[in-house]
């Protein structure tokens, strides 16, 4: 069953690049006593997400912050090191945090799972945005397939 609002964030192993090699984080850990907006996409280095959905967080990272926003997370169904090499070619340093979830994990426990097969990419994230208070979903945007209309970073912002 898909989460909703008021759901806790599913409990699963994620990935981001530490120092020099993939470190895991606990979803729990992650999002345990703060405020996030995560943003799932189902690509880094595709056309939308890069044209326009990570670049809208990236321009509205400080007013994110002065709205009380501790993290903004950027998650896909990829692994750290491209997510990573994503967010460097985007300048997303010091404002999107690049989280990988590449076994999928974190995505079927929302429910947001998308069979990309057809376009060879298998099965990644459908579009969607939250915000996730200790843990707690307050607010779900989910795109329809192939559209951007919701989940975008301003309409996000006017959210808070």
């Amino acid at each position: 069953m898909p989460i909703a609002v008021g759901d806790p964030v599913p409990s699963a192993t994620l990935h981001r690049m530490g120092d020099s090699a993939s470190e895991s984080i606990q979803s729990e850990e992650l999002f345990a006593g703060r405020k996030v907006v995560l943003f799932a996409l189902p690509g880094a280095f595709t056309p939308t997400c890069s044209a326009k959905h990570l670049p809208g967080f990236i321009e509205l990272a400080r007013e994110f912050q002065e709205k009380g926003i501790d993290e903004i997370v950027c998650l896909s169904v990829n692994d750290a090191w491209v997510m990573n090499a994503w967010g460097k070619a985007q300048g997303a340093a010091d404002k999107v945090s690049m989280i990988a979830d590449g076994n999928g994990e974190f995505t079927r426990g929302m429910g947001r799972q998308a069979d990309m097969s057809v376009a060879g990419f298998g099965e990644r994230s459908g579009r969607y945005a939250m915000i996730i208070e200790d843990g707690v979903v307050t607010h779900l945007n989910i795109e329809e397939p192939r559209k951007f209309e919701v989940s975008d970073a301003a309409t996000m912002l006017s959210l808070l």
